[in-house]
This record gives C-alpha cells, structure tokens and sequence, in this order.
C-alpha cells in the first residue's frame, strides 16, 4: 500500500478522509495523491439551464480552489509526500480516471452529517468498476487505527478473497485479526482455509462463527462494534440483482458501520 488516492472535496467528509490517508501513507511509507474534484452540476445537461448551471460550476470550481488553498497549508506541514490533481465532473467517474496505479483509494461512507454529496453511491460504484481495494471512512474517524483489532468477514467468495488478499499489509500491522464467518450456508471456503492462507504471511488470525439468529448483515454490523479498529469485506455494489444476491451486507455497513471499510470485489 505505497499509492494512496485520496478523495478531496469541500465536504462534511474530507477531514476523516484527509486523516484516514495519512495515518496509512505515514505507516507505509507511502504517497500520497490527492484528487481535488469540483463537482459537474446536474443541470449542466440541460439545454435550457445553461446558464444557471455554468454559474453554479463557477462556484463550485472557487470553493476548491480555497480548498486546495487551505489543504496545501496543511500538508506541507505533514511528514508525507504529496502530490495533487484537479478534475472537474462527477465524483466516481474522476476518481476512477486516476485510479490506474493507486494501491488503496480512500473515500468515505454514507455522510451522516449532511448527506451530499452522495459518497455511498460513489463507493458502490468504485467497488464494482475500479478494481481497487477502497476505504470508505465515517465522517467522524479521527485517525485510522492500524495497530487495532481488524475485522475480516469470511464468506469464501471471489470478492471476499480479494478483500483478504488485498488487507495483507494491513493485517500485518494489526494487533489481531478475526475471520469472521456467518453460518447461513453460503460459505464455500472454510475460514480455516484463509487462516492458513494468512499464516503464511506470519498473520495468525482466529476464527469466529456465528449461527443464522440474524441476517448475515446485521450480525456482521453488530459484530463491528465489540471493539475493531476496521472492517474487511468483499464489497458488491449497490447494484439491484446483487444487492439481492448477497442481502444488502455491503449497503448496511456503508450506512452505518462505525469503523472504516476495506472493500473489495473480486
């Protein structure tokens, strides 16, 4: 995790993204590119609000030149290098343009604060046409806890290994690390498997079960809270078929998971 792509945007959630990105550049040493997005107004794509929507770009486009003003201060300050992009146009969209040699892409959860913009819309979307491991924080992270308890949920999937395979680093400098595995039928590798798996890369994490008393969603939100530092899962969007496909785990914890997200899809 030497390339971190961060999201930056005059937004209720930028100070835990900001954060989040520096604890993790700081503990690998890594670097740090940060994208400046100004967000392409919705009106901008009819004929008749021309106008209104170039003055509402306009503002836009000021406010993250302020932004930058102010998050460049900021950074010279940090022991971290540093780079930056400005793009205009929709969030997802120009993260993804930039992605192509990031390592981990730190964006948020759903904002709890003031909901707009709609970052667990962007998160959906990153998770299912990036490609890339992403963290999406809560808007009241203060810093990202990488020597804690992390938090692995097992199902055997596609996208459940590639969050495994991509949290390596991560669950290297974890305190602990618990293969969490929901009992519901559905699992197809055994978390003893992936215990093994970790094991060879001197991680020695413990196997957790739970019966079906709950969906798989809650029990893994409710789990979350017994003191982790991050969540891992597989991640699958917010798409309609998948959502039904694996019971909306993915959506639940992007609206309320108290800790960051790694998320993955496979």
């Amino acid at each position: 995790m030497k390339n971190i792509l961060l999201l930056v945007h005059d937004d209720d959630g930028q100070e835990a993204r900001l954060q989040a990105a520096l604890d993790i550049t700081r503990a690998f040493n890594g670097h740090l590119t940060c994208l400046d997005v100004s967000v392409m107004p919705l009106q901008i794509a009819d004929p008749y609000g021309g106008l209104d929507a170039s003055l509402l770009l306009g503002d836009e486009q000021t406010r993250e030149a302020a932004n930058r003003t102010r998050m460049e201060k900021r950074l010279a300050h940090e022991d971290v290098s540093w780079t930056w992009i400005d793009r205009t146009g929709t969030i997802a969209a120009c993260i993804e343009d930039e992605a192509a040699l990031a390592d981990l892409i730190v964006v948020n959860r759903q904002l709890d604060k003031f909901p707009v913009p709609d970052m667990r819309g962007v998160a959906g979307d990153l998770i299912l046409k990036c490609g890339k491991p992403i963290l999406a924080v809560p808007d009241d992270t203060l810093r990202f806890d990488f020597a804690g308890r992390a938090l692995m949920c097992w199902d055997g999937s596609p996208a459940a290994r590639a969050a495994m395979e991509a949290a390596v680093p991560l669950f290297q400098k974890a305190g602990s690390v618990e293969l969490f595995e929901f009992e519901d039928g559905s699992v197809t590798i055994p978390a003893e498997e992936a215990a093994e798996y970790l094991s060879r890369h001197e991680i020695h994490a413990v196997v957790t079960r739970r019966k079906n008393a709950q969906r798989a969603a809650e029990a893994i939100l409710s789990e979350a809270r017994h003191g982790f530092a991050y969540v891992v899962m597989g991640g699958f969007g917010h798409a309609r078929l998948i959502e039904a496909m694996f019971g909306g785990a993915t959506r639940l914890m992007l609206m309320h998971s108290p800790i960051p997200l790694l998320l993955a899809h496979g």
